[in-house]
C-alpha cells in the first residue's frame, strides 16, 4: 500500500516537473524571440520612421482619426498600427521599443491563438511543438520586430481564422448548431470573436482581410462541400461584431477627409494590386524563396512535408477537415499576393503562422511513421546552409559584396541556426522513443535562444548606423547643427525619411541657386571644390570616423 502511493506521488511530482519545465521553456522562447531587442537598432527602410512619426503626431495633435505625415493627411495604411504605437509611446515613452510593441504583441496572440486550436484539434504535444517553432522562425521573429502594420494585420487575422474554424464545426463541440441561422452557446462567443478580430484586421491593412478570409473559407467549402456550416459566418452575431469594430474609423475618416476612399480604396488598394505603379514589380515565383526564407531554421522541414504529404495523398490517404481549411487558407493567401501586380515580403505574411502549423504537424504524425527519410533530409538540408554560411563568410564577390559589414555576423547567425536542424534531424534518425523527440525539441530551440541572447556580442563590430539614421541623427544634434539651415542631397529613402522622425522635420533638399548660410549633408564623400564659388565652403564630416560615408560641408555667402 505505502509502495503504491509513494510510487503514484513520485510519478506525479515528475509529471508536475516536467511541465514546469516545459512552460518555462515555452514562455522564455516567447518573451526571447518576440520582445527582446526591440529597440536593438533605429528605425529601419523608409518605412518604421514614417509610421512612428504619424503615432507620434497623434499624440502630439489629439487626432486620433486622421493619420497625418509631416501635417498632410497620409492615408496608406489604415489606424490599427498608429493607434497601437501611439498608445505605448504614451504608456512607455518614446521609442523605437515602444513603436515596435504593437507587432511583437500580435505575434504573441497569433501564436497562443494558433496553439488553442492545435491543442483542441491535435493534442498537447503538437501545440507543445508549434510554440516553440513558430516563434523561432525568422519571419514571426523578424516582422515582430518591425514598427509596421503587416504583423498586426496578420496577427488579427490569424486569430480571426482560428474563431472562424471553431464557428465551422472544424473543433469539436458538445453540440453542434443544425443551420447558419443559429449558434449554439459554445460557438457565440468564437462568432464575437471571428468579427471582432477581422474588424481589427480590416482596421489594419484594409479590405484584404476579407478577401483572404473570404477566399480561405469558399475554397474550404468548395472542397469539403460543407456550404452550410461555411454560412455560420454570415450569422448576425459576427456581422454586427465586424460592423462595430471596423466601420465607425472609416465612417470617420471619411467625414473628415473626402478624398479619404478615393486615396486609401482606389490608389493603395485597387492600383496597388492591379497595376505596378507603386514600383513593386516581381517575378511570379518571389514569394517561394521567401517563404522558404521566413521558416528557416525549419525549412527543411517544409521541405520535407511538402514531399511526402505528396506521396501520402496519391497513396490514397485523404485530408481532413482541419487539413483542408488550413491549405486552403495558406494556399489561398500565397495565391492571392502571386497574382498581384506588386509584391513585398511582408504581403505574405498572413500564411507563414498557418504553413507553420502544418509543419508542425507533420512533425508529429508523418514524421513518425518516416522519420529515416526525415532525418535525413534534414541533416542533409542543414549541412547545405552549413556549407553555404561558410562559404558567405569567408568569400567576397555578388552577392555577399551587397553585405558589406554584416557577411561575417549573418554567416554566423545562420551557421549557428542550421544546429536546430540538425539536432532535430539527428534525434528522428536515432529513435522513435517520445523522450527523444521531447529532448529535441528543447536542444533544437536552444541555439536560437542562445544566438538572441549574444545578439549584441555577435553584431558588435557591424555598423548598425549603416542601415538606421539614428546614428546619423544623434551626431547632427551633438554637433548642434541648426536643423533649419540643413540641407541635403542625394540620401536614400530610408536615410531621409529615419532622419525626418530622429529631427523632427521634414528636411529640406539642396538648391545650388539658393543663398544663405546652409549645411549640406549628402551620403558620398563631397569636396568644397564642388560647390558654387560664390559660397565659402568649409568641411565638417568629411574625415569623421564611423561616418565615412556621408559628408557634412558648412556654406556660407561671400560678401
Amino acid at each position: 500500500m505505502t509502495d503504491t502511493t509513494n510510487h503514484v506521488t513520485e510519478e506525479q511530482r515528475t509529471s508536475s516537473g516536467a511541465r514546469i519545465g516545459w512552460a518555462v521553456l515555452i514562455l522564455a522562447t516567447l518573451y526571447v524571440c518576440y520582445f527582446s531587442h526591440l529597440g536593438a537598432i533605429g528605425f529601419v527602410g523608409p518605412d518604421e520612421p514614417r509610421y512612428a512619426w504619424i503615432a507620434r503626431d497623434m499624440i502630439e495633435t489629439g487626432d486620433w482619426i486622421t493619420p497625418r505625415l509631416y501635417g498632410k493627411p497620409w492615408f496608406e495604411k489604415p489606424v490599427l498600427y498608429y493607434w497601437g504605437a501611439a498608445l505605448c509611446f504614451k504608456l512607455f515613452g518614446l521609442s523605437e521599443a515602444a513603436a515596435r510593441l504593437p507587432s511583437a504583441v500580435s505575434a504573441l496572440l497569433a501564436t497562443l491563438a494558433l496553439a488553442w486550436l492545435a491543442l483542441r484539434l491535435y493534442g498537447v504535444e503538437t501545440a507543445r511543438w508549434l510554440l516553440l517553432l513558430l516563434p523561432t522562425t525568422v519571419g514571426m521573429i523578424g516582422f515582430s520586430h518591425a514598427a509596421a502594420p503587416d504583423m498586426p494585420f496578420s496577427g488579427m487575422l490569424t486569430i480571426a481564422m482560428v474563431a472562424a474554424a471553431v464557428v465551422i464545426g472544424l473543433v469539436p463541440q458538445t453540440a453542434a448548431p443544425s443551420s447558419f441561422v443559429s449558434l449554439t452557446s459554445s460557438t457565440s462567443l468564437a462568432a464575437v470573436l471571428f468579427g471582432f478580430s477581422l474588424g481589427l484586421a480590416v482596421l489594419a491593412k484594409g479590405p484584404a482581410a476579407i478577401i483572404l478570409c473570404g477566399g480561405a473559407v469558399f475554397f474550404w467549402a468548395l472542397f469539403t462541400k460543407r456550404w452550410r456550416d461555411a454560412f455560420r459566418l454570415l450569422h448576425p452575431t459576427p456581422l454586427i461584431a465586424f460592423c462595430l469594430t471596423a466601420l465607425p474609423w472609416y465612417i470617420l475618416c471619411a467625414r473628415r477627409n473626402p478624398d479619404f476612399f478615393r486615396v486609401f480604396i482606389i490608389e493603395h488598394n485597387f492600383k496597388r494590386y492591379l497595376t505596378p505603379e507603386f514600383q513593386h514589380v516581381q517575378p511570379f515565383w518571389f514569394y517561394v524563396p521567401i517563404i522558404l526564407l521566413a521558416l528557416f531554421p525549419w525549412t527543411a522541414v517544409l521541405v520535407w512535408t511538402l514531399f511526402q504529404s505528396s506521396f501520402s495523398f496519391k497513396r490514397g490517404r485523404r485530408l481532413t477537415g482541419a487539413t483542408c481549411f488550413f491549405l486552403s487558407w495558406g494556399g489561398f493567401c500565397v495565391a492571392f499576393f502571386t497574382i498581384s501586380q506588386s509584391k513585398l515580403p511582408g504581403y505574405i505574411l498572413p500564411a507563414i503562422p498557418v504553413v507553420g502549423l502544418l509543419i508542425v504537424r507533420s512533425i508529429s504524425s508523418l514524421a513518425l511513421e518516416h522519420r529515416k527519410s526525415f532525418g535525413i533530409t534534414l541533416l542533409a538540408l542543414a549541412l547545405a546552409v552549413v556549407s553555404l554560411s561558410l562559404v558567405l563568410g569567408w568569400t567576397n564577390g555578388g552577392l555577399v559584396e551587397k553585405l558589406g559589414a554584416f557577411q561575417a555576423p549573418v554567416a554566423v547567425v545562420v551557421l549557428f541556426l542550421a544546429f536546430s536542424t540538425i539536432i532535430l534531424g539527428t534525434a528522428f534518425l536515432c529513435s522513435a522513443k517520445r523522450s527523444a523527440r521531447s529532448l529535441s525539441l528543447v536542444l533544437s530551440v536552444m541555439p536560437i535562444i542562445i544566438s538572441f541572447g549574444y545578439v549584441d556580442a555577435i553584431f558588435s563590430y557591424t555598423p548598425t548606423f549603416v542601415i538606421s539614421s539614428r546614428y546619423l541623427a544623434h551626431e547632427i544634434q551633438a554637433d548642434e547643427i541648426p536643423i533649419d539651415k540643413l540641407r541635403v542631397s542625394r540620401l536614400t529613402r530610408s536615410t531621409r525619411y529615419g532622419l525626418n522622425f530622429y529631427l523632427r522635420t521634414d528636411l529640406t533638399d539642396w538648391d545650388r541657386n539658393s543663398s544663405g548660410e546652409v549645411y549640406l549633408l549628402d551620403d558620398r564623400r563631397l569636396s568644397c571644390g564642388e560647390q558654387p564659388e560664390e559660397m565659402i565652403c568649409s568641411d565638417l564630416w568629411v574625415e569623421r570616423e564611423r561616418l565615412d560615408t556621408f559628408t557634412i560641408l558648412h556654406l556660407t555667402p561671400k560678401r
